[in-house]
């Protein structure tokens, strides 16, 4: 069934030391306690950090109630490498993917995939496809279908993709920045629709009119997956700074006064403003949903959750406070799918 609310979910980063491992775990159990719809795991750039996501991805499922969306690139690996790992992943129960080009190596900015590689994020949702159809009997892009009991992916469902596919695989979309040109925009994401993709985050931005402009260009050239927003909360003053310079897309001098404050409290208080302010705005135009880039910071994406939840936006499986759901995420994915297999039988 479609849903009726805005989806709240939040990106994770694997620890890059293991000494760092517990710590943020707790921070991601206290994320997993309030709710969200969903978390996306990332993987590092060129795939540097495949087992670390893997297992993160891995223990969210088992431990959690949330659904977790795992992150693949193309940059790193061959053709059949990713395949097996896409493998790897739907046999621990993975139903959920994020499929990225990916960053080149550092220093490597003529990148060209190895032989047998990929180069484009579209490429990799119609290797899902292929893999998805080859180990669960789902649905390809070219349409074949093979008789499957799996039920529909739960984020797929949360975000009111119709008909739901047995495995969602979302893509990225860029409201701003100098890596992409609109019309180059446009038409990487209809290829990326076109390839199977069941829904888009964005890479961050500032102004809710740029993701607003995206999503009617978006649609004007046939794109009608869902867009979801990519909020990042405007607390680390020096952390949206690197971002800028990564992504090309400037930090506001409002903002940047906004944070210019000694005072750590005054600061997190105005930039959660900040952030309330730019999320009301694009939940006004219409977003679907928000995905808050967390940083692996618990503090500020609860605090963004608590004030869409003070406005009512809730997760259906969180009724009054009290969790609805299965213990965990991987028990809800085996009661739905007991329950596609009564049905067809």
């Amino acid at each position: 069934m479609p849903t009726t609310h805005p989806t709240v979910s939040f990106e994770l980063f694997p620890p890059r030391r293991p000494e760092l491992d517990e710590t943020i775990w707790q921070r991601v159990l206290r994320m997993a306690e309030a709710g969200p719809d969903f978390f996306s795991v990332t993987y590092g750039a060129s795939g540097s950090s495949r087992s670390a996501s893997a297992e993160l991805v891995r223990r969210v499922l088992a431990e959690t109630a949330v659904p977790p969306i795992a992150h693949l690139t193309c940059v790193g690996a061959t053709r059949e490498e990713l395949a097996d790992h896409v493998r790897t992943l739907l046999d621990h129960g993975v139903r959920d993917f994020l499929a990225l080009r990916g960053d080149p190596p550092a220093g490597q900015r003529d990148w060209a995939p190895p032989e047998g590689g990929l180069s484009r994020s579209s490429e990799l949702v119609a290797l899902i496809r292929d893999v998805e159809t080859e180990r669960l009997g789902a649905a390809s892009p070219d349409g074949g279908r093979e008789a499957t009991s799996e039920p529909p992916s739960v984020v797929a469902q949360e975000l009111g993709v119709s008909p739901a596919d047995v495995v969602s695989v979302a893509v990225a979309a860029y409201p701003a920045g100098r890596s992409h040109t609109r019309e180059a925009e446009l038409a990487a994401l209809r290829e990326k629709q076109d390839a199977g993709a069941d829904f888009a985050i964005t890479q961050v931005f500032f102004d809710a009119e740029a993701y607003a402009s995206l999503v009617t260009d978006a649609r004007a050239v046939g794109v009608h997956i869902p867009i979801l927003p990519g909020i990042i909360p405007l607390t680390d003053r020096g952390r949206l700074h690197r971002l800028s310079d990564l992504t090309g897309v400037p930090v506001p001098t409002t903002i940047d006064a906004l944070l210019a404050v000694d005072d750590e409290a005054e600061r997190l208080r105005r930039g959660i403003d900040a952030t309330l302010a730019l999320i009301d705005r694009v939940l006004a135009v219409g977003a679907p949903g928000l995905h808050l880039y967390t940083f692996n910071h618990d503090r500020p994406a609860l605090d963004v959750l608590d004030h869409l939840r003070a406005r009512g936006i809730r997760n259906p499986a969180i009724v009054d406070g009290a969790a609805t759901r299965p213990v965990t995420h991987a028990a809800r994915y085996d009661a739905a799918r007991a329950a596609s297999d009564a049905r067809t039988h």
